[in-house]
């Protein structure tokens, strides 16, 4: 019953939740039409493209990187047409020509290089730039990148959200504004704090008319709303469906698609009672990852045997037995603080599994849950024991060791776990610079077992995104690394 209330009353509020398109909705779902879409978290930094909102103004298809990804991960054109290395530490760029940006201007190398120096500049800095010092200057039409020491990853780097171009007039003074200044073929035009934004087809698009008039966003952290969404024709594409809720759509408005992201349990190497490496190795073996997977995830995740899943099957045919792990202790009742988000629907149970089993394994277990958005600055600043994230591995260049780096490492940005170790910044090291090919997996894999040795990360299991589409919807995009949701294919029926 209370199930049953409970999706009535998310079926209730859907109305204040979701924008609508007007006037400019029209009658009978055209391929002119509007499409309504909801969003799974709210804007984190005013939509700036150097933080995570990036990857919001990718899936709308309203900010271009200079170079895109295919589907193994492989650097494809985009506002860049070709490149070169010229040097072990440059490389060389030829700018699209003919494209426009949003405000009218034209995208230029000069363009380019300043957006990408803004990026370099900025504080915090862009993930993707992590541990990685970048010039970029314009040479006629040709943008030349410089890092301080060789980096086979560069073009790769440069079809992260994060270091989208934008046209000059976005940025003024520290704020970064992507409404109207983007360049691709839907433009940004209002944004609703965290309500909503509006999106309009832009006609001068370099790649062709997009075929839908234009996106009405609406942020919706709750699941339950989300799913309702798509039952109630509130929305036409909905971005992760809680695991709980897909068993009660129709089949065909559901899409399941395995992706590179891992749910970790994140524990305080720095402070607190974990610092202590043998506690750390208890909770490594009192989790039973099969409780979680069967029973929150509904058997719709992956166990994880390393921080890196099958979305990476070269990972698991390559990854060898950890050795030399060091052994647990008996707790004794030490008290840990086990913090998670609850934009995730799925996040709050798993804290509520494991607090259950690190209890009967002699902890004292208190739980911490927030909505990301007020939870990240004290995970960040390492004010809990145990932080249990959901981690897309690949996300910034379709290569894991930028998220390796980030987490991991001593300079990382993102380092939950507080860690600073010598072998595994020497790891990480020699996985940055390696060639890309098989040394270069070997090497991750390497990264990746010298993080596990210290138990500062425990991997839980790997994540399937979950994707509502209506049936009146076409062409939507099935991302694995969340880059990619609405484009210019992209129409009602």
């Amino acid at each position: 019953m209370r199930a049953v209330a409970g999706v009535l009353l998310s079926s209730l509020l859907l109305t204040g939740c979701f924008a609508g398109g007007g006037d400019h909705a029209p009658a009978g779902g055209t391929s002119d039409g509007r499409i309504k879409v909801a969003m799974m978290q709210p804007p984190r930094s005013g939509l700036s493209p150097f933080s995570d909102d990036a990857f919001k103004l990718s899936r709308w298809s309203t900010a271009e990187t200079l170079v895109t990804l295919d589907e193994i991960g492989d650097a494809q054109p985009g506002l860049a047409t070709a490149w070169k290395r010229i040097s072990p530490r440059s490389w060389e760029f030829t700018i699209r020509p003919g494209v426009r940006f949003h405000d009218g201007t034209t995208l230029t190398a000069d363009v380019a290089a300043f957006a990408l120096t803004r990026a370099t500049t900025a504080s915090p800095k862009p993930r993707i730039l992590d541990g990685v010092t970048l010039t970029a200057v314009a040479k006629g039409n040709q943008l030349v990148v410089t890092t301080a020491g060789p980096d086979p990853l560069v073009p790769q780097r440069l079809s992260s959200p994060q270091l989208s171009i934008l046209s000059k007039a976005a940025y003024t003074g520290t704020r970064v504004d992507p409404v109207g200044t983007g360049s691709g073929p839907f433009e940004l035009v209002e944004v609703r704090g965290t309500s909503g934004a509006r999106l309009d087809r832009y006609d001068g698009y370099w790649g062709g008319r997009a075929r839908a008039a234009g996106i009405d966003v609406s942020f919706v952290p709750d699941g339950a709303a989300r799913a309702a969404a798509i039952r109630s024709g509130a929305a036409q594409l909905v971005e992760s469906i809680p695991v709980s809720q897909a068993a009660l759509l129709e089949p065909e408005t559901v899409t399941e698609v395995p992706m590179p992201r891992t749910n970790t349990l994140y524990l305080n190497t720095r402070s607190g009672p974990l610092k202590d490496p043998a506690l750390r190795a208890t909770i490594r073996d009192a989790i039973d990852r099969d409780a979680l997977v069967k029973g929150v995830y509904e058997g719709r995740a992956d166990k994880a045997a390393g921080l890196l899943g099958p979305a990476l099957p070269w990972a698991a045919e390559g990854r060898n037995e950890l050795t030399g792990r060091t052994a647990g202790k008996a707790p004794a009742g030490t008290t840990i603080t086990l913090a998670t988000f609850s934009d995730r629907a799925e996040l709050p149970e798993v804290a509520s599994v494991l607090q259950q089993q690190l209890q009967q394994a002699g902890f004292t277990v208190k739980q911490v849950v927030r909505e990301y958005a007020h939870i990240e600055e004290d995970a960040l600043a390492g004010k809990f024991d145990a932080f249990i994230l959901s981690r897309a591995t690949v996300l910034d260049s379709g290569d894991p060791v930028a998220y390796l780096y980030s987490d991991f490492a001593c300079r990382g940005s993102f380092n939950i776990s507080q860690l600073c170790d010598p072998e595994v910044d020497a790891a990480l090291t020699k996985a940055t610079i390696t060639e890309t090919g098989d040394a270069r997996r070997r090497a991750v894999l390497d990264a990746e077992a010298a993080v596990l040795r210290t138990d500062a990360a425990v991997p839980l299991l790997h994540e399937r995104v979950i994707q509502g589409d209506a049936t009146t919807l076409a062409d939507s995009a099935k991302d694995p690394r969340e880059r990619l949701l609405v484009t210019a294919s992209t129409h009602l029926k």
